[in-house]
């Protein structure tokens, strides 16, 4: 596996020419069909588990999971509710609430109390989820202050279409929020839902996380418009820079706004909660006052795609808003209040055994083997950030931007060596555009590959080692790949003039 290429050599449109244009009418022998997948579809495949995968998040797979999703693949209960298959809701109950507590999660979150856990197929399905829960506890709080709830089985024709048309002028009157450096889905969502969605602006000045203080100025700005804020993403580990946003003042700030709904997306770095000695970083203390969590098993805990573990300090907010029940779906264990039924907890009807492989992984690795891997992973990210600091990177023009934080380290390169302890120049075109250079040619080549960010304007390249066959020898062979692409394209430009610019006539930075 660390030999081979790993973002496959092919081109757009690459399959359609090897396959037949219709389905055969008659069954094929496994033999051939194995075969097709060794010559036809392996080749095609972003070698996601290879130790040269240093892009995006990890996406980490181990065989108990393998097995629990095989084990899952042939029971094939598409469990929706707990009588389709009780052993599916039970499970799910119980491998959450041990997950919250391996985590240090608070007690409120778990199944015991007022919360719980749901396993759904995303972080951004989970923060869609969560956005419809915002989406109708801010409503119906807005119509209860107007007399216009509760709803009475004798409301008569004109106060329903009162209420129905008020809820509507509401809607559009919500604005969901995030920051600059919130993932996507959240703007994702926000347009899924119909309701605007507005970008908080954050930067290096507060290490690129979002506080309190931003968090108010919008709030009180759109407010001023005649806007409802009604949800915000605070994120543990965002994905340009693993910054963790100011959960301590965001939290604070919640308590005089209580029908803001704060989410916490923690789909990557949230995982480093199994650690105790990671939890300070995290800010975990402060999620006892938010009412979503989710994390993602299958980035770096060693649970396959997918598996996405939500928590919500109220599970009623989201009965409230995806239960519906018509009679085919009625049954007297449900009726009874005893059960859960998922269905109310997520968008779609269906739902796999996920929790199984959950199980598995649990029982096969133990907490501790978790913590080794987290713990192992980090370490490696520190030697590859100390190889970022070290004089051979300043000579290659490579400057930190940020890290190494959860395994992360991001860093430009800059057309020409960084010398002695001289101010390192700000962002120019030039800058951006050597960087980028370097980027595509190492993901050209194949044998290691990165992922690029864009960060107050600065591109730069983002280095990740957390799957479960990273070694801190791979991490060391990258960074001589970075180096020598770096070398290789100085040298394709030429040479930098005394007077700072390219040889070529490009402009260069100026050296400080």
């Amino acid at each position: 596996m660390p030999n081979v290429r790993v973002v496959p050599n092919v081109k757009p449109g690459f399959l359609a020419p090897q396959l037949p244009a219709e389905a055969p009418q008659h069954p094929e022998d496994w033999s051939v069909i194995l075969k097709d997948v060794r010559d036809k579809i392996m080749p095609g495949l972003t070698n996601w588990q290879s130790p040269n995968f240093l892009a995006f998040f990890p996406a980490g797979v181990t065989y108990p999971s393998i097995l629990g999703e095989i084990f899952s693949a042939a029971f094939n209960a598409p469990a929706f509710n707990w009588l389709c298959s009780p052993v599916c809701t039970e499970m799910e109950t119980v491998v959450l609430d041990q997950l919250a507590k391996s985590l240090g999660l608070p007690e409120e979150f778990l199944s015991s109390g007022e919360g719980g856990g749901v396993i759904q197929g995303s972080a951004s399905e989970a923060i869609v989820v969560a956005m419809v829960a915002a989406r109708e506890r801010s409503v119906n709080s807005l119509l209860a202050k107007e007399g216009l709830l509760p709803v009475s089985p004798d409301d008569s024709e004109e106060i329903i279409l009162k209420r129905e048309d008020r809820t509507m002028e509401i809607r559009s009157k919500l604005v969901a929020l995030g920051s600059s450096q919130s993932h996507s889905s959240t703007q994702k969502a926000a347009m899924v839902l119909g309701v605007r969605y507005r970008t908080i602006q954050v930067g290096h000045d507060t290490g690129c996380a979002l506080t309190a203080e931003q968090l108010s100025a919008a709030v009180a700005k759109y407010e001023s418009q005649g806007l409802v804020p009604f949800y915000v993403t605070a994120t543990i580990g965002t994905t340009s820079t693993c910054a963790v946003d100011d959960l301590a003042g965001i939290t604070e700030y919640k308590r005089s706004h209580e029908m803001l709904w704060v989410h916490i997306d923690a789909a990557y770095a949230g995982a480093a909660l199994i650690c105790p000695e990671l939890r300070g970083q995290c800010q975990a203390q402060y999620l006892k006052h938010v009412d979503s969590f989710d994390v993602n098993m299958h980035k770096w805990l060693l649970v396959n795609f997918d598996a996405s573990c939500m928590y919500v300090r109220r599970r009623a907010d989201l009965i409230d808003a995806l239960s519906i029940s018509p009679s085919y779906l009625l049954n007297p264990a449900g009726l009874s209040g005893l059960v859960k039924d998922y269905r109310d907890w997520q968008i779609p009807l269906g739902r796999r055994f996920r929790s199984l492989k959950i199980w598995f992984v649990l029982r096969s690795y133990g907490i501790q083997g978790m913590q080794d891997m987290v713990r192992e992973h980090i370490r490696i990210g520190e030697v590859f950030g100390e190889l970022c600091r070290s004089q051979r990177a300043r000579e290659a023009g490579i400057v930190v931007v940020a890290g190494p934080v959860f395994a992360l380290n991001v860093f430009r390169i800059l057309p020409q060596p960084v010398a002695g302890n001289a101010e390192v120049p700000s962002v120019t075109p030039v800058a951006n555009d050597f960087t980028n250079q370097v980027y595509e040619a190492i993901n050209d080549k194949g044998d290691i590959y990165l992922t690029h960010s864009l960060i107050d304007g600065i591109d730069c390249i983002r280095v990740v080692g957390a799957n479960p066959n990273t070694q801190e020898k791979y991490l060391r062979r990258a960074f001589d790949i970075i180096v020598e692409t770096t070398e290789e394209i100085r040298g394709a430009n030429h040479a930098i003039g005394t007077n700072g610019h390219l040889i070529n006539g490009t402009e260069a930075l100026t050296p400080a």
